[in-house]
């Protein structure tokens, strides 16, 4: 009889540290999907045209760090096995828009946000204090995550220049994805959230993207 091998606390403390540093340092994460804007050409942009785009593709990069965090932060304290098994595998999908991202910027001659680590520690306070509340709490807190995310996502496509279609590309690709994932956590049981908490979640959202646009 095979006996279900669990890990030490000290295991899962080392396991997450991995997670969060593949995370948050540059190159470390591999895309199983090819970026979407890998066959569009590039088109010329001016000076400005290239730091505001580089500054739009790195708040929705600090926004996947923050996906990321937010996934695993739940899945660390989530009661059901199924949800943990749900929330793991969403950061597992969320992997691919990180690179892509990153990938965007290094074409855009930028960089990633140096706030990246403290995000990240936010990101997983409040997802593993959402797993806490209980697993249909945790679930609307992924789908209101998401829905926000689309939000930004969809004003940053009106916001790209019109030429940079490889940006635009990977936006359109992330949307999807994202929508998809809000619908299987409301399917799954997702509860709404109070407006108090949607609220805080955007004032939030809306500060991380006036920082890391600079930063």
């Amino acid at each position: 009889m095979t006996e279900k091998f669990q890990h030490s606390i000290i295991d899962r403390f080392l396991i997450q540290f991995d997670q969060a540093l593949r995370t948050c340092v540059p190159g470390s994460i591999e895309p199983k999907r090819k970026s979407p804007a890998t066959s569009v050409d590039e088109k010329e942009l001016s000076t400005t045209e290239k730091q505001h785009a580089a500054g739009l593709m790195r708040i929705n990069h600090t926004g996947e760090v923050c996906a990321q965090a937010l996934y695993l932060g739940q899945a660390t304290t989530a009661r059901l096995g199924q949800i943990r098994k749900s929330m793991e595998l969403a950061a597992e999908e969320e992997k691919d828009h990180l690179a892509w991202c990153e990938q965007r910027l290094g074409e855009l001659d930028s960089h990633t946000s140096a706030l990246n680590p403290l995000w990240y520690l936010l990101s997983f306070s409040m997802g593993a204090t959402a797993g806490i509340t209980g697993d249909r709490w945790s679930l609307g807190f992924v789908a209101e995550t998401e829905k926000q995310v689309c939000e930004h996502l969809e004003d940053h496509l009106s916001k790209l220049p019109e030429q940079d279609i490889k940006s635009r590309t990977i936006l359109e690709q992330m949307i999807s994805d994202e929508k998809q994932h809000e619908q299987t956590a409301r399917q799954a049981g997702g509860f709404e959230l109070p407006i108090a908490i949607r609220q805080t979640m955007t004032l939030i959202s809306e500060f991380m993207k006036k920082t890391t646009y600079h930063i």
